[in-house]
């Protein structure tokens, strides 16, 4: 039912992105009309054609050109939707104006005989204009335009020593995504930058295979930290999406990322504990594997293994890479303070302002973005460092987060 809505969404912005051209040229000669129709619909299947040989070819040589390839319909759909609001409406109001009419009106009178305004077919051709450049604006350059956002969180139970304690998260670094190592390298630059006391990592180190990240291993490798920096897997970690030839290669596939996780010098929190000391206080970072309460994703994660391993530690900091576990699960542990999540991307694309935060991913996670809080407990979801499909991103841009404990 979905798909069948989707795809009449789809057909009815390619149908009114056709007709705002043809209102916009119907002055001109019957020539250049004809060059207009011909040329729309040529761009539109080519588009839609060239994105499907990228998707369906094994080509690895240039991971970045086919993630450009492949989102082309991307673009001219995103124009073609924002185009399709005020020619619909217009149509509305057309179809409104026809039914209230005098019922003596001529013979064959119709909604086609109420001219469309070309007024308003220029208009949406030109607020079409915005996602396109948008979105070409975020493959050119959002995709690896990175941000450092700070965020302080305040506890009446964090321990005295802790007590301005820096915490980095990292997510959804998707390695398999880049063509070079320079955007990484350049984000391990930023990462160092900030002093962080502790360093996290919460899944989806690759897209599919572990051999994705090895490339960029000695570059990862180069973020500093006196602690252990602690990772926790995502649900593209495990191969999922992948026609494996045996289980047995899928199995060798997770041990090896499991292995490079360990070459990089992180350690992998796979439903256990780790306890951080300062003097005589200390915190405890548990991890779990991937853990999702929707029906299409993973459910890996043990977190009541994970919880029992993390003992008597006053405060406690989970990383579980699906928000979506937070409140099926974690809200159950109170003694949990701080969630760090990912795994929503933010869908890469949406509008992220001080004032307004708004992303389509919005109606499929309930938590998909910054802070959330129930009592003492707090998650947060980072939008990720890296990108998947789209090779870009608008609004959400790839974050590096740096969380300040206080003592409330």
């Amino acid at each position: 039912m979905v798909l069948w809505l989707v795809l009449a969404v789809v057909v009815l912005a390619e149908w009114y992105g056709y007709q705002a051209v043809r209102t916009v040229v119907q002055h001109l000669s019957p020539g250049v009309r004809r060059a207009a129709a011909i040329s729309y619909w040529l761009l539109t299947v080519g588009s839609w054609m060239i994105a499907g040989w990228a998707g369906s070819t094994r080509q690895t040589g240039n991971i970045q050109l086919k993630s450009y390839l492949m989102s082309l319909p991307v673009l001219l759909l995103g124009a073609k939707l924002i185009m399709f609001i005020p020619l619909l409406l217009e149509d509305v109001t057309r179809l409104g104006r026809w039914a209230m009419s005098s019922t003596g009106r001529p013979a064959g009178t119709d909604v086609a005989a109420i001219p469309r305004s070309e007024f308003l077919a220029k208009l949406a051709l030109g607020i079409g204009a915005i996602p396109f450049f948008a979105l070409l604006w975020g493959m050119v350059k959002g995709g690896t335009d990175y941000t450092v956002r700070r965020v302080t969180l305040r506890y009446p139970n964090l321990p005295p020593a802790f007590d301005g304690f820096k915490v980095l998260q990292i997510s959804d670094l998707h390695t398999g995504s880049f063509n070079s190592t320079e955007p990484l390298e350049r984000a391990v630059a930023m990462i160092n930058r900030q002093g962080a006391d502790l360093i996290l990592m919460t899944g989806d180190l690759v897209n599919n295979r572990a051999t994705e990240v090895e490339p960029h291993i000695p570059a990862l490798a180069g973020i500093k930290s006196e602690l252990p920096i602690f990772s926790s897997l995502g649900n593209h970690d495990y191969g999922d999406y992948v026609a494996w030839e045996t289980p047995a290669d899928k199995r060798a596939n997770l041990e090896r990322l499991m292995q490079n996780h360990a070459k990089i010098g992180w350690t992998l929190l796979n439903d256990t504990s780790h306890t951080i000391t300062r003097g005589t206080d200390k915190i405890s970072v548990l991890g779990v594997q991937n853990w999702s309460s929707h029906a299409n994703f993973p459910k890996h994660g043990n977190l009541a293994q994970a919880h029992a391993a993390s003992g008597d530690a006053p405060f406690k900091i989970l990383l579980s890479h699906d928000p979506s576990h937070w409140e099926a699960q974690v809200l159950n542990y109170p003694d949990i303070d701080l969630t760090l999540s990912g795994h929503t991307h933010g869908m890469q694309f949406g509008v992220n302002l001080p004032f307004l935060k708004w992303s389509p991913v919005k109606y499929v996670y309930k938590q998909w973005a910054g802070l959330y809080e129930q009592g003492r407990q707090k998650l947060y979801v980072n939008v990720g460092l890296g990108f998947l499909g789209y090779p870009g991103r608008v609004g959400f841009l790839p974050e590096i987060t740096v969380f300040e404990l206080r003592r409330a």
